[in-house]
């Protein structure tokens, strides 16, 4: 047990050298750098599985690795909220990373693109394993700085115009976590993520805390892409896309939400959340957020952004269920966290297919698409049934139980708009899928590949585990709701 306490900081330390390594290798040097970059990626989603294993057997344990002063220390934590984000991130990004070996062998500067790549993943681990808000902080500003070059990768006026919105949205909203963070250390002299919050709202006046909450909420909402914070994430739809599925379904976003999860439960805890009757102020703009999104993912044409504005509406189901202040909602917004990476992940890899085939990337080009690549469209069809909720696919059950939260909580309003949203969600994938299907275009059934196999498979497995979750809840249900109450209940607050 005693070196198994070092397994985070080896998630964190071994991607990074490991794209230190990577750089060393020159730029033609593809049957090199690919395998290389695979075997870490590899590496790193089998330590989280190791590090889900422990976890499940000896429980919790942290690391300090530096004290700055009392209450402000670099400290590593595994628990459950941290094993699941590090689980998702760490397996979902090893078949980005073999994705992208097909995706990107004809794109320039690929050693640049890997390299940031490993680094934007040992940033995202140590946010999955922040002990504390600074711990956090620290990671999270670092992710912005090692996902901006993968964001302007294609080097043209528009990737540079997203990067520039990227960093200033994401500065905006760090600035805002800081100022949360001063006005919480500053009255209670830590920044521990603990069960039940260290927030005393004893301490201080209640406004205070009210604008720290805000910060907080506002501040981690540029990355979760809460309206009216989300202008930066269409336009990041310029990065190849691999790195568009890593921005929606793994990192970037779910950084994001991961923030405003710990913040609610872990600084503030339920109590102080209640106290502070804001709870239904982040559900309802949430709720804007979610049926806005999708109204407008209904107007885009270009299949990218329509997947891009369908993120910004699925995201906001993550914060509502938190923000309900229950266990079914709280449990309802936890197993999206899962199922929305894992079905917006397959959809992105689908449109990547599309385009590396086809080079077509408005949804008005495909009709007929489906007899050249249906093994792409018919995955693309599960995930997007996924999507609107339909079963047996795993989307159903996490829009479920939020249904069941909001009616806990008193409020129907909030099922009706997760009923709204469904409907939305059709409106906007069906249509994809009648027109690859059922309408005749420039597309004929060819024999042969689809995509490269780098890029088929991790297609193919991710929708069969879209199934395969959505099938057998026995292996999410119980451990989401283990996850909820750790984070729910506490004695001390």
């Amino acid at each position: 047990m005693d070196r198994i306490i070092y397994l985070p900081l080896f998630l964190i330390i071994f991607p990074f050298f490991g794209a230190l390594l990577s750089s060393m290798i020159p730029e033609g040097k593809d049957r090199i750098r690919n395998p290389f970059v695979v075997l870490i990626s590899l590496v790193s989603a089998v330590a989280t599985v190791v590090v889900l294993y422990y976890f499940y057997h000896f429980g919790s344990w942290e690391l300090l690795i530096h004290r700055i002063a009392p209450g402000l220390e670099i400290k590593l934590r595994t628990e459950p909220f941290a094993a699941l984000f590090a689980g998702v991130a760490g397996i979902l990004w090893f078949f980005s990373v073999l994705y992208s070996s097909g995706y990107m062998a004809h794109e320039h500067n690929r050693r640049r693109y890997y390299i940031f790549y490993l680094l934007s993943l040992s940033m995202t681990m140590g946010i999955a394993f922040s002990a504390n808000l600074l711990t956090l902080y620290l990671f999270y500003e670092f992710l912005t700085i090692f996902t901006y070059p993968l964001v302007i990768h294609e080097g043209n006026k528009e990737a540079r115009a997203a990067g520039i919105k990227y960093l200033i949205y994401s500065f905006l909203g760090a600035g805002l976590i800081l100022a949360g963070l001063i006005l919480t250390y500053g009255n209670i002299g830590t920044l521990e993520f603990t069960q039940g919050g260290i927030v005393d709202l004893s301490t201080g006046t209640l406004r205070m805390w009210q604008v720290a909450f805000l910060c907080f909420i506002l501040g981690f909402g540029v990355k979760a892409a809460i309206m009216p914070l989300h202008a930066w994430l269409p336009s990041a739809m310029a990065a190849p896309t691999p790195v568009s599925a890593l921005l929606h379904a793994v990192a970037v976003v779910k950084s994001g939400i991961f923030g405003i999860v710990r913040v609610m439960y872990s600084v503030f805890g339920i109590t102080a959340l209640v106290g502070l009757q804001l709870g239904f102020f982040v559900a309802g703009l949430v709720s804007i957020t979610i049926l806005t999104a999708s109204i407008i993912a209904m107007q885009q044409d270009v299949l990218k952004r329509r997947l891009a504005y369908s993120t910004i509406s699925q995201l906001g189901y993550i914060t509502l269920g938190a923000g309900l202040f229950n266990m079914i909602g709280l449990t309802g917004g936890l197993l999206h966290i899962i199922n929305h990476a894992i079905l917006k992940i397959t959809l992105f890899f689908c449109a990547g297919a599309i385009i590396t085939v086809t080079g077509k990337k408005k949804i008005s080009e495909l009709n007929g698409l489906g007899k050249q690549m249906p093994l792409t469209m018919i995955a693309f069809t599960i995930a997007a049934i996924g999507m609107i909720g339909i079963p047996p696919i795993n989307g159903f059950i996490s829009k479920w139980y939020l249904i069941q939260g909001s009616l806990e909580a008193g409020a129907p309003i909030f099922v009706a708009v997760l009923i709204g949203s469904a409907l939305l969600n059709a409106a906007y994938f069906l249509p994809i899928v009648i027109a690859a299907f059922f309408k005749d275009g420039q597309f004929k059934k060819e024999k042969g590949l689809e995509a490269p196999l780098s890029m088929l498979i991790p297609i193919l497995v991710l929708v069969i585990g879209c199934l395969v979750v959505g099938i057998g809840l026995e292996l999410t249900v119980p451990y989401l709701h283990s996850i909820a109450e750790y984070l729910f209940f506490s004695g001390g607050n």
